[in-house]
């Protein structure tokens, strides 16, 4: 887990990892009046909402409870609702989030050789990179919700000297064992010997309670010439208008946000980063992973079909072979499912701590 709220979510969904769990009443306790209260209004700018869609429920882990999203009327931002508190959500993801310390599986002896080989590296060119794996430079590079490391041996590869940023000590202690450097401070408390060239938030931002402070928390990581590097799920894609409450980017109740592009890039110029570019790709492991929450799913039941990798990869060569065009066309018109955004800052913007402009 991160700072705020979260861990950086794998492509792939994780079963629970312990074998006893608060009941639903213990996990998803009601919420004070004055909670309640500001859920009414966008966590970001205040504005009023609107519902925007209704009857989601958990497709992966199989928690209990009916969740709809909320649009802002103000800046177009969807919110979870009813939205957890922090405490619910650190028993959330200590008790089904995403580090337990699993080994000796098929699964997990499939996934490291596949992240490990020469394979892995083709398919992120010809599926989409929705981690920034394949992206090669220098500098210092922060891993905002690194997990046990995976992504920090993949940066550390392509030339970047990096760091990672990790609630979860288990998942800290795997990475810290590998030999890298993983700090387990608070996004918001966090402070730096040096700036960061590069802060990564790769499936992260939308597990914020609060993005707006996450955003301006790693601005002030950053070198002045620095870079964020997102990753989150599009609310304007079209396997979500094709798949409903099967979409796997709901991911209810940990997926607290949804952006479009002009809602991330709404944020990021509020939070003061410029020069921003969006570009959108269509995962087949996130359309795989829609059908089978389509076919399997089931209301307080895990779907353990996502984690079966023989049906996951079958679907996704499937997908790949057969839906290209519609990939395609659909990155192309703006419905992809992955917004993939890097942004730069400059001092000259309100509440910078100097008047510099940045050039890129």
């Amino acid at each position: 887990m991160v700072a705020t709220s979260e861990e950086a979510v794998t492509s792939v969904p994780q079963e629970p990892g312990v074998t006893e769990h608060p009941s639903s009443a213990e996990v998803l306790t009601a919420h004070t009046e004055g909670a309640a209260a500001a859920e009414s209004r966008c966590i970001v700018c205040a504005g009023p909402l609107d519902e925007s869609v209704g009857e989601l429920f958990d497709t992966r882990f199989g928690i209990d409870g009916s969740y709809e999203a909320r649009r802002c009327s103000r800046c177009g931002l969807e919110q979870l609702s009813p939205l957890p508190t922090t405490a619910e959500i650190k028993r959330l993801y200590e008790s089904y989030y995403n580090f337990s310390g699993e080994k000796g599986t098929l699964y997990t002896g499939l996934r490291k050789w596949f992240f490990s080989s020469p394979l892995f590296r083709l398919w992120v060119r010809l599926d989409g990179d929705t981690a920034f794996h394949t992206r090669r430079g220098k500098g210092r590079l922060l891993d905002i919700g690194c997990n046990e490391g995976r992504g920090l041996q993949i940066y550390a590869r392509n030339g970047f000297q990096v760091e990672g940023l990790e609630l979860n000590e288990r998942a800290t202690a795997v990475a810290r064992d590998a030999g890298f450097t993983v700090y387990t401070d608070a996004l918001e408390d966090f402070i730096p010997a040096t700036p960061y060239d590069v802060a990564v938030l790769s499936n992260v931002l939308e597990h914020a309670l609060d993005p707006k402070a996450m955003l301006s928390s790693v601005r002030r990581l950053l070198q002045p010439k620095g870079q964020v590097w997102i990753t989150c799920p599009n609310s304007r894609s079209w396997l979500r208008a094709r798949f409903g409450p099967s979409w796997i980017n709901w991911h209810v109740p940990f997926h607290i946000v949804h952006f479009s592009p002009q809602s991330l890039k709404h944020l990021l110029a509020k939070t003061g980063f410029t020069r921003v570019e969006i570009h959108q790709i269509t995962p087949a492991l996130w359309v795989a992973s829609s059908l089978i929450a389509r076919v399997f799913a089931r209301r307080g039941k895990p779907t353990r079909q996502l984690r079966n990798p023989w049906l996951v990869f079958g679907l996704v060569l499937l997908a790949r072979a057969l839906l290209f065009p519609v990939f395609y066309f659909g990155n192309r018109l703006g419905r992809g499912d992955c917004l993939v955004a890097v942004a730069g800052w400059a001092t000259d913007v309100p509440g910078s701590q100097d008047g510099t402009a940045v050039r890129s």
